[in-house]
């Protein structure tokens, strides 16, 4: 049985309320997997999209690890055209991507199993993506180069692709910035008060952990980072 859990983005200040104030459901289920829960990466991820909104906007959205799907709801409800993906050896998550659509009402987003490092026919199929998100899917230090590899298949196929990415600092030994420059990846590190991040509520989840969590975005070294 899943229990619903409301979140809630808008204005805190004078200076935010040009944009777009976000609602949204997310279906939390116990189960072992990671993905069937709303991680702390998820809500920052979210703020991110919902402050810089009139980027998402009309742009061609994939969301790697979905789970829950928080960030991708964020970004469709604000007008972009979104995939959520998850492992195909996780049918649950993959069937929690769909409730959560479900319950905000998104008949326009597509759902695809896609496991990291795994190229198959479905993912050549794709257009090209604007925006890739990926909530914490650096956490297993196994996983990272599958996760890298899998963000630059996009990429290559439009090198103007950004990836969105929020993780959660556990050690400083899994770093990934080695992992960036064998695959010719730049970032840019934004800290979480320039987007409003940095409360507690974290865009009004009521999640802890904001204090270590990371938000990165990533691009082809063959182009500059953004600003």
């Amino acid at each position: 049985m899943a229990a619903y859990k409301n979140f809630k983005f808008q204005a805190s200040s004078t200076e935010d309320t040009n944009r777009e104030d976000v609602e949204v459901l997310i279906p939390e289920v116990l189960d072992p997997s990671y993905g069937m829960y709303v991680w702390p990466c998820a809500a920052v991820l979210a703020q991110f999209i919902w402050f810089h909104q009139d980027d998402v906007d009309s742009k061609q959205v994939l969301e790697i690890g979905a789970g829950t799907s928080l960030p991708g709801i964020v970004a469709a409800k604000l007008g972009a055209s979104v995939t959520l993906t998850d492992d195909i050896r996780q049918p649950k998550c993959l069937d929690n991507c769909r409730k959560s659509c479900e319950a905000n009402n998104i008949e326009t987003v597509n759902t695809l199993a896609i496991s990291w490092g795994i190229f198959t026919p479905s993912m050549v199929t794709l257009p090209p993506q604007d925006i890739l998100l990926a909530s914490d899917c650096f956490y297993d230090s196994k996983d990272f180069e599958d996760v890298i590899a899998t963000i630059k298949f996009f990429m290559e196929k439009n090198n103007s692709c950004e990836c969105w990415v929020t993780y959660q600092q556990r050690s400083a030994d899994r770093s990934i910035e080695y992992l960036l420059q064998k695959w010719n990846l730049s970032c840019c590190h934004h800290p979480l008060r320039t987007f409003n991040a940095d409360t507690p509520c974290i865009g009004g989840s009521g999640l802890p952990g904001n204090h270590s969590i990371e938000m990165l975005v990533i691009t082809n070294s063959e182009r500059a980072p953004p600003v």
